[in-house]
């Protein structure tokens, strides 16, 4: 498929949350066909088939009429499941298709199934996400790209309908690990503005002054804003990413590391935080929760 044809490439879409209904919308208003295919939640479904999307029975339905496809799903384990079985992308992958997967993933399982796909004449890419839904409705994500480097020419364009910093940084699987690494540092964060805002509270200094002093500093950053924004002033969906999601990425980079056999010792302890959490019943709060998870723990609440 040439530049002028991937531009007009049809376009399929799985996986409807708070990510990608925007991403969909983008690629829909940038002139791509599209076809969507969501799970219990009808609303960003039938939000994008009011924009001119059609609806897919299948994902075997959509490998055989797209050129491309999004996968835009919460673990591994719900990606396998829409590429394997007989309705899943495998059973109607054709030569030339292209998977663009913006998931979390393992980048274990993107290999293994980066293999099925090619055995059919398709193609992986990886391309997980940064940012949040905000900027997926803006178009403006950021994205890391494993993929071949002439794949990742031809499917440059579809991506720049919904990333506005794009960095292909390595072969297929790469994109995979290095969202990992980003989520070990920002899971890292979370665990340690958790500690700090509670050490602070606990010692005489309120959240509300560890916001102004470090927001104001050079140690302040876009997460740290959402963090606080959370914990200070309550707005508790500033922050939409799941104490699951955080543990479950956390995993999948412990995994990374001990097949690196490397010692991660800040990432088994933030590991902890958030297998903790979730554990005790809190598997669907956001992230920025932890603060309070933590507070509970040293059985002290924040404000108090």
């Amino acid at each position: 498929m040439g530049e002028k044809r991937m531009t007009k490439a049809k376009v399929g879409f799985i996986g409807l949350g708070y990510m990608g209904h925007g991403m969909a919308k983008n690629l829909l208003q940038k002139g791509h066909p599209l076809m969507v295919r969501g799970h219990r939640n009808r609303a960003p479904v039938e939000s994008l088939v009011g924009m001119g999307a059609t609806e897919a029975a299948s994902p075997r339905e959509m490998a055989e009429q797209c050129d491309i496809i999004h996968t835009c799903l919460s673990n591994s384990p719900q990606v396998e499941s829409v590429f394997r079985g007989p309705d899943g992308i495998l059973a109607g992958a054709r030569e030339g298709l292209v998977v663009i997967e913006t998931s979390t993933a393992d980048p274990v399982s993107t290999l293994a199934l980066a293999e099925e796909l090619a055995a059919k004449g398709g193609h992986m890419v990886d391309a997980p996400l940064g940012r949040t839904p905000k900027e997926a409705e803006a178009g403006t994500l950021d994205c890391m790209v494993g993929s071949d480097a002439a794949i990742f020419e031809q499917v440059l364009p579809v991506i720049q309908c919904w990333a506005g910093n794009i960095n292909r940084v390595g072969e297929v699987g790469a994109g995979h690990k290095m969202k990992l690494l980003m989520n070990t540092i920002s899971m890292g964060y979370a665990a340690l503005y958790a500690e700090v805002t509670v050490l602070g509270a606990k010692s005489g200094i309120a959240p509300e002054t560890v916001r102004q002093v470090i927001g104001s500093s050079r140690l302040g950053n876009g997460f740290f804003d959402t963090f606080m924004r959370c914990v200070v002033d309550g707005e508790r969906d500033i922050h939409k990413f799941s104490i699951a999601n955080a543990s479950k990425d956390l995993r999948y980079a412990s995994n990374m590391a001990a097949a690196a056999d490397v010692m991660t010792l800040c990432l088994s302890a933030a590991r902890q935080y958030f297998v903790h959490a979730e554990a005790t019943g809190h598997a669907q709060d956001y992230v920025p929760w932890l603060a309070d998870h933590v507070a509970a723990l040293n059985g002290t609440k924040l404000g108090e």
